[in-house]
C-alpha cells in the first residue's frame, strides 16, 4: 500500500522514516490530537474535502489541550506539498498529527501528516447494520468537566476502536454510543443524523461529549440555506422507528444510512440518502 508522510519542518520524508522517540507523549499517554480529512484524486487532480473546518477543529483541540498555538500557516503549506505529491486515484485520507512531544526532551510538539489511500466504502454508504453501546456517560455528563475533553479528537481513541470490534464480534457494521439515561449520542467514528417531521437533527455536542462531526456541519449548514429546519436534540432508540430516516456521517465514509439498530429495521428512503450524500460532497 502506498503511503505518503510530511513531517513539519522537514517536508517530504520517507515512509519508513523513525519520527517519534520512546517517550513521545503522544504514544505513551496519548497526549496529542487529530483529524483526518478525505482527499479525492481524479482525472489528475486532488480535492480536499472542507480543509478550512478541519483546521478550524484542529485549533480547538490544541487550545484544549493547553498546547502551543499551532501554526496554520505551516500547516497549510506542508498539507499543500503533501497533497501535490499524492498521484492515487480515488479516495485517500489525510491524518495531520500533532503530540505533546518529547516527555524528557524540549523540543516542542510532535507534527507530522500521513497520506493513505481509503478503504472502499461503498457498501457503507449504501447501508449499515448497527447495535447501541453504552459509553457509560449520562447526556449532561460534560457540561462541567473540560477535563474530561469531550468533543475533542484525541489520539486516545482506544475505547472508539474497541467499540467497533464489539459491532462487529456482534454480527454488526457499526456501533452508536448511547448515555446511561438512554440517548443516541454518536457512532465510535461518525456522527449522527436524524430526519423527522421533515426536518433534520443532530446530537447536542454542549455537555454530551459529542465531537463536533464535520460532516454533520456542513450537511446542517447546507439544510438551513436550503430553508429546511436543522436542529440539536437528544433522541431514544425507541424514538427511531417513527422518524423518517437515522444516518451516521463520517468525513471518510460519507453519509451511511442505517438500515437497522439492534436487530430493529428503521425507515429508510433512497432518495434522502442520495440528497444528504451530495450535500456532503460524496
Amino acid at each position: 500500500m502506498k503511503q505518503l508522510v510530511a513531517v513539519m519542518g522537514r517536508g517530504l520524508v520517507a515512509p519508513n522514516t523513525a519520527l517519534v522517540t520512546a517517550d513521545d507523549l503522544g504514544l505513551t499517554r496519548g497526549d496529542g490530537y487529530y483529524d483526518a480529512v478525505r482527499v479525492v484524486v481524479s482525472d489528475g487532480q486532488a480535492r480536499i474535502d472542507h480543509l478550512d473546518r478541519h483546521l478550524q477543529r484542529f485549533a480547538r483541540s490544541s487550545a484544549a489541550l493547553d498546547l502551543p498555538v499551532f501554526d496554520e500557516a505551516g500547516w497549510r503549506a506542508l498539507i499543500a506539498e503533501a497533497v501535490a505529491a499524492w498521484d492515487v486515484p480515488g479516495e485517500a485520507v489525510l491524518k495531520l498529527v500533532r503530540t505533546r512531544g518529547s516527555e524528557n526532551s524540549p523540543n516542542g510538539p510532535t507534527e507530522l501528516l500521513t497520506i493513505t489511500p481509503a478503504a472502499d466504502a461503498t457498501k457503507a454508504r449504501q447501508g449499515v447494520r448497527a447495535i447501541t453501546l453504552s459509553r457509560g456517560t449520562a447526556s449532561d455528563a460534560f457540561a462541567d468537566t473540560p477535563w474530561l475533553l469531550g468533543g475533542l479528537k484525541t489520539l486516545s481513541h482506544a475505547v472508539n476502536s474497541a467499540a467497533r470490534r464489539e459491532a462487529v464480534r456482534r454480527g454488526a457494521d457499526d456501533a452508536i454510543f448511547v448515555t446511561t439515561d438512554g440517548f443516541l449520542l454518536e457512532a465510535p467514528t461518525a456522527g449522527v443524523i436524524i430526519a423527522a417531521d421533515d426536518q433534520l437533527w443532530t446530537t447536542p455536542t454542549s455537555g454530551t461529549g459529542v465531537l463536533p462531526s464535520i460532516t454533520v456541519e456542513v450537511v446542517m449548514d447546507a439544510a438551513r440555506t436550503q430553508g429546511v429546519g436543522a436542529h440539536e436534540a437528544l433522541f431514544r432508540p425507541a424514538d427511531l422507528p417513527d422518524t423518517d430516516g437515522l444516518w451516521i456521517a463520517s468525513s471518510i465514509r460519507g453519509v451511511m444510512p442505517v438500515r437497522e439498530l439492534d436487530g430493529v429495521e428503521l425507515p429508510f428512503s433512497e432518495e434522502l440518502t442520495r440528497h444528504l450524500a451530495r450535500t456532503a460532497g460524496f
